[in-house]
């Protein structure tokens, strides 16, 4: 059995044709003009999936970056802070030993407890250092300064000793703040620190006590110094992670940006050569379909 083949069926295959090849040259059209192989997800639904999914951990790489440039901010700020008061410290250790010299006249005491006054004035101010409109030193109390820095001022810390914690990895969270009080004390409550001990040796600079200030004065500042410096040393271990950490996240974010890329990237070469020859083949069509479709009964009767 022979099946006709009219004009009209012809008509329509070849419309068909030529839509199918129109509807691939839109599809190279928009890979050309968005460099991207995956334009809707009906493109490749697999690879459209995959490409979510990696664009998702770039962004959260992108955030740990973020908290960890923030989390060195804000530890370089407590660090210098915290070197300022050592120097302090070391210029206060100074006086303690030229005040402990029994050969030195009062006034002269006098004198090196009115510059102690000043330093413990200037190791208030440190500790008061903020970093992008934040206390450093004042737990979550960031809007108050830690310290009264006045001269005549309270040595009480009126921060808290609450953590400042940033999430520096998936599930890794690293505290970065140092409490004021770890270092210069919380004066009210008994807790002689660095500025009760100074405390201590400008009443014995006044009162020309220079046994205490020679021995127990002596001994205690150097405490708090020491103490001083394993705080550092805590910080700069801190920095020392958080350098760790912004390397390995550059690693990361350069993987899952390359794995994104081949994902969702269109081949550019392979791109233009295929719209090239797809365009090609639209002309090649519209010609042959115009000689195939122009044929009619009025044809062969002419």
């Amino acid at each position: 059995m022979s099946t006709r083949i009219t004009n009209s069926m012809i008509s329509r295959s070849v419309l068909t044709d030529l839509n199918d090849i129109a509807t691939r040259q839109s599809a190279t059209r928009r890979q050309m003009s968005s460099g991207k192989a995956i334009t809707r997800p009906s493109d490749d639904p697999y690879a459209a999936g995959r490409a979510l999914s990696l664009r998702g951990e770039v962004d959260r790489i992108k955030q740990h970056e973020t908290n960890v440039g923030e989390a060195q901010g804000w530890m370089t700020v407590t660090d210098t802070a915290l070197g300022q008061i050592g120097d302090m410290a070391q210029r206060a250790r100074e006086l303690v030993v030229q005040g402990a010299n029994d050969t030195l006249p009062q006034t002269s005491r006098d004198a090196l407890a009115a510059e102690l006054d000043q330093l413990i004035a200037g190791m208030k101010q440190e500790a008061n250092a903020t970093y992008d409109g934040r206390y450093v030193l004042a737990g979550n109390r960031t809007d108050n300064p830690p310290y009264d820095s006045s001269l005549a001022g309270s040595d009480d810390y009126t921060g808290d000793y609450a953590a400042q914690l940033r999430e520096i990895g998936p599930g890794v969270a690293l505290a970065v703040n140092v409490h004021g009080d770890e270092v210069l004390g919380f004066t009210s409550n008994g807790d002689k620190k660095l500025l009760g001990v100074l405390r201590d040796v400008a009443a014995d600079l006044r009162a020309g006590n220079t046994s205490a200030l020679g021995q127990t004065d002596l001994r205690a500042l150097d405490g708090q110094i020491d103490n001083l410096l394993a705080v550092r040393a805590r910080v700069g271990a801190g920095m020392n992670r958080l350098e760790t950490a912004s390397n390995r996240l550059a690693e990361l974010e350069e993987s899952a940006t390359s794995m994104l890329s081949n994902a969702e990237d269109a081949d550019m070469a392979k791109t233009l050569t295929d719209f090239s020859t797809q365009q090609a083949v639209y002309q090649s069509a519209l010609q042959a379909g115009a000689r195939i479709v122009q044929s009619s009964l009025l044809d062969f009767l002419r």
